[in-house]
C-alpha cells in the first residue's frame, strides 16, 4: 500500500531505465499519482507497434497485483491541453528517468517543488545523451548517479544527491542496470525529505561540465586493421577498441567490413558486427562474439574454419 506520508509525485520515464528506476520505487511503497511515457511505436522490420518497456512493466506488475491502479499517459505532444490534465492531479514533485522529450516551462512549473531529473553520470561531467556509452569509452573508473533540478537548459540544474559506482567490466547493458536500480533506490531515499525541505540543492560546478554526443552508426565503425593489430600487438589500441565493443553495443552497435576475420575467410568483403571483445593477460584483444553480415551470432573457438559465402 502507499504510504499516505509519502509525496504525490508523477513519474516520467520510457525505457528499461526508467522501468528499473520505478521498481525500486515500487519495492519501497513510493507510488506514483501518475506515469507518463512515449506513446506505443512501431518496432523493427515488421514494424510492429510496441509498447514502451514502462508500460510493459507497470502492466505486468497491475496483473499481479490489481490494487496497483497506477494511471498511464501516453500524449504525443505535451501542449497546455495535457499540462492541465497534469495539474489535476496536484503534485508536489515531478521526477524523470529518460522520459525522451524535453519538458518546457509549462510542465516545469506544475509541481510544488519542481522537477527532479535521474542522470546517469557524475554531472557536471557527462552531461547529454550519451553519459554512460561515453563514461565507458573513456575508460573511467568511477561513475554514479545525480538527482537534480531539470531546468530548461541540459542537465544543468543543481544537484539534490549523488552516488558512485566502481565501473569495472561492466558493458553498456550491465552498467545501465545498475545505475537505474541505485537511481530508483537513491530516490526513494531522499525523496520525502526533499520535498519536506530538509534538502537543499547544490549549484553544479558549470566550469567543469561536458557534454555528451549521440553517437551513429559510423561512429560505431571500427578498422579491421586496427582490430588485427590489436589482437597481435596489443597495448592502446587493445583497450580502445574493447571499451568502445562494451559502451556500444547494443545500440548502435560496433563493426567491421572484412573479406578475412579471425582465421575466418569469406572470399569477399561482409560486414561483421563485433558483440563481444575482452583483454588478455598481454592486453591483446580477444574477440569474444560476433554477427557475420547474413548469418546468426556466434561465439568464436580456438579452432575456426571457413565460413561460407
Amino acid at each position: 500500500m502507499e504510504n499516505a506520508s509519502q509525496p504525490t509525485f508523477i513519474f516520467f520515464g520510457t525505457p528499461g531505465f526508467a522501468a528499473d528506476a520505478l521498481e525500486k520505487l515500487l519495492n519501497r511503497g513510493i507510488i506514483p499519482a501518475a506515469i507518463v511515457c512515449n506513446p506505443d511505436r512501431p518496432v523493427g522490420r515488421k514494424k510492429v507497434i510496441t509498447p514502451p518497456a514502462i508500460k510493459l512493466f507497470v502492466l505486468e506488475h497491475q496483473l499481479q497485483d490489481p490494487t496497483l491502479n497506477i494511471p498511464l499517459l501516453q500524449p504525443e505532444v505535451l501542449d497546455d491541453a495535457f499540462a492541465e490534465q497534469l495539474k489535476a492531479f496536484d503534485a508536489d514533485v515531478f521526477v524523470v528517468a529518460a522520459y525522451g522529450k524535453l519538458l518546457k516551462k509549462n510542465i516545469l512549473d506544475i509541481p510544488k517543488h519542481g522537477t527532479i531529473g535521474i542522470h546517469p553520470s557524475l554531472l557536471p561531467i557527462y552531461r547529454g545523451a550519451s553519459p554512460l556509452q561515453t563514461t565507458l569509452i573513456d575508460g573511467v573508473d568511477i561513475t554514479g548517479v545525480s538527482l537534480f533540478m531539470i531546468d530548461e537548459k541540459m542537465d544543468h540544474g543543481p544537484i539534490v544527491a549523488q552516488e558512485t559506482v566502481q565501473i569495472g567490466t561492466m558493458n553498456y547493458i550491465q552498467l545501465e542496470k545498475k545505475l537505474s536500480e541505485i537511481g530508483g533506490e537513491l530516490l526513494a531515499a531522499v525523496l520525502p525529505d526533499f520535498v519536506a525541505g530538509k534538502i537543499t540543492p547544490k549549484e553544479q560546478d558549470h566550469e567543469k561540465a561536458t557534454l555528451t554526443k549521440k553517437y551513429t552508426v559510423e561512429d560505431a565503425f571500427i578498422d579491421i586493421h586496427d582490430i588485427e593489430r590489436a589482437r597481435t600487438e596489443g597495448g592502446d589500441i587493445a583497450l580502445k577498441i574493447e571499451r568502445k565493443i562494451r559502451a556500444l553495443n547494443p545500440e548502435p552497435g560496433t563493426w567491421t567490413i572484412a573479406s578475412s576475420f579471425c582465421n575466418m575467410h569469406f572470399g569477399q568483403e561482409k560486414r561483421v558486427k563485433i558483440l563481444e571483445a575482452d583483454v588478455s593477460m598481454e592486453n591483446t584483444l580477444i574477440i569474444k562474439r560476433i554477427q557475420i553480415e547474413g548469418k546468426k551470432p556466434m561465439h568464436l573457438h580456438l579452432s575456426i574454419k571457413k565460413v561460407d559465402n
